[in-house]
């Protein structure tokens, strides 16, 4: 694309005041101003002639494949002319809305002997599958009355994964204060469901493991240790639906839940568990294979970024009988979920009756904060009384939904945002070292 640059219009403009005093002093000589156009247009169109065309410049783009949100990144743009080339060029890469651009859309290339390279600095802003999908090029003639254009499709892919350093911090810190609290080597040992061998009863142990016929006969109090079962199988359902996509304390619902269930996956990977991810909104969108071991949980976390918003209703009904038809085994299900009415929990609770005759199911749900806050407001104006009326109202309705499922052999757990994850894990280790796995 060639189109006429600021200079050519200025150009052309420049000369209407004296094409003006000519018509009014000299009219006989009208015919100045259509040869002032003229001429400006015939440096114009030698200018857009002149020197590369938009179709010469050789142009790639390298960006990582791979992101933290909030991270920042670069990608580094390459662009080499064949023949005559300009003194600089600029360059606009066009993205997706997941990536931001801090220093501005636009950058300029300096080109020595034809070639140069720049890099453009882009920050993660969303989780999820962000696109470099063109590079807008464009440079001026030699007279600089001309702009000329190249947009160059680009088909690179970052993916955007959930920061996962806090993840591993707070799974090292977990482990830590396991290992100073005797928990780790309890888990290894002394909990569980398969027999194992005796020890000396110790304060501390649980008196229903006392051994009493072995006791009697060796005149001292011995108690029974158990192998804890391993290879457990964890799924993590994330509902993406409208609801989840909501902000909460500026950061959307499904974040915070994608970061709570990789820090619990974090946890059963390193404690020999089995863990799989499924993503639904109104229709199911992702469905991982379980998998085991440490390492797995780069494929864990990629797998979480793909796990985009939506703006959808949640189809529980069509979500969960898909997942319990795909499960060939006992599993702990954790639900990740939010129900702003009746309808939709009693939708949600029919629906997840079905898994319960063979899977042990926890729902997770984040603490409204904001609602509390405008129930328990002091009122100042009529407006203040409707807004903690229908704050409160809806508190009573979501008490009534969780009450329910309580009741209907559900595990619930209702936690404010910023201590979700630690919650979930412990919730998580409390399951296993009761056996209910």
């Amino acid at each position: 694309m060639i189109y006429p640059a600021r200079r050519a219009v200025l150009l052309a403009a420049a000369g209407a005041p004296a094409v003006l005093v000519v018509g009014v002093l000299w009219p006989a000589y009208w015919y100045a101003g259509i040869g002032w156009t003229l001429f400006v247009f015939a440096l114009t169109a030698i200018d857009a002639v002149s020197g590369a065309w938009p179709r010469d410049p050789r142009i790639d783009v390298e960006a990582p494949g791979t992101a933290g949100v909030g991270a920042g990144l670069k990608a580094l743009v390459r662009v080499a002319f064949t023949g005559a080339a300009p003194a600089s060029a600029e360059i606009i890469l066009e993205h997706s809305d997941l990536l931001e651009t801090p220093d501005g859309p636009s950058r300029t290339i300096a080109l020595a002997g034809g070639s140069g390279a720049a890099s453009l600095p882009l920050a993660a802003a969303r989780r999820g599958a962000a696109r470099l999908e063109a590079l807008w090029l464009r440079w001026t003639g030699p007279l600089g009355l001309t702009w000329k254009q190249r947009r160059a499709p680009l088909d690179l892919r970052i993916l955007i994964t959930p920061d996962v350093h806090a993840v591993r911090d707070r799974g090292a810190h977990l482990f830590l204060r396991s290992t100073m609290h005797g928990l780790v080597a309890q888990l290894d040992r002394g909990d569980g469901a398969e027999f194992e061998s005796l020890a000396d009863f110790q304060p501390g142990m649980d008196r229903r493991a006392i051994d009493w016929k072995q006791s009697a006969r060796h005149s001292r109090l011995l108690a029974k240790e158990y192998r804890t079962e391993r290879n457990n199988n964890i799924v993590f359902a994330l509902d993406a639906g409208r609801n989840m996509c909501e902000p909460l304390d500026g950061v959307p619902r499904i974040d915070r839940a994608v970061s709570a269930a990789l820090l619990s996956a974090y946890v059963a990977l390193k404690l020999g568990d089995r863990v799989s991810l499924f993503g639904f909104d109104s229709r199911p969108r992702l469905t991982s294979g379980a998998v085991a071991g440490a390492r797995a949980f780069a494929l864990i976390q990629r797998l979480a970024a793909e796990i985009d918003y939506s703006g959808e209703e949640t189809n529980y009904t069509l979500a969960l009988t898909t997942l319990g038809g795909r499960l060939n085994r006992r599993s702990l299900i954790v639900v990740f979920t939010e129900f702003s009415d009746p309808t939709s929990a009693e939708l949600m609770l029919r629906a997840a009756a079905g898994l319960l005759d063979r899977h042990l199911v926890l729902f997770v749900v984040l603490e409204d904060r904001e609602l509390v806050d405008i129930a328990a407001a002091e009122p100042h104006d009529p407006d203040d009384v409707t807004r903690a009326v229908m704050a409160a109202e809806l508190l009573r309705e979501r008490r009534i939904v969780i009450t329910r499922l309580r009741h209907s052999g559900f595990h619930v757990l209702e936690s404010p945002h910023d201590r979700v994850g630690l919650r979930l894990v412990d919730y998580y280790v409390d399951l296993k070292r009761r056996n209910l796995l």
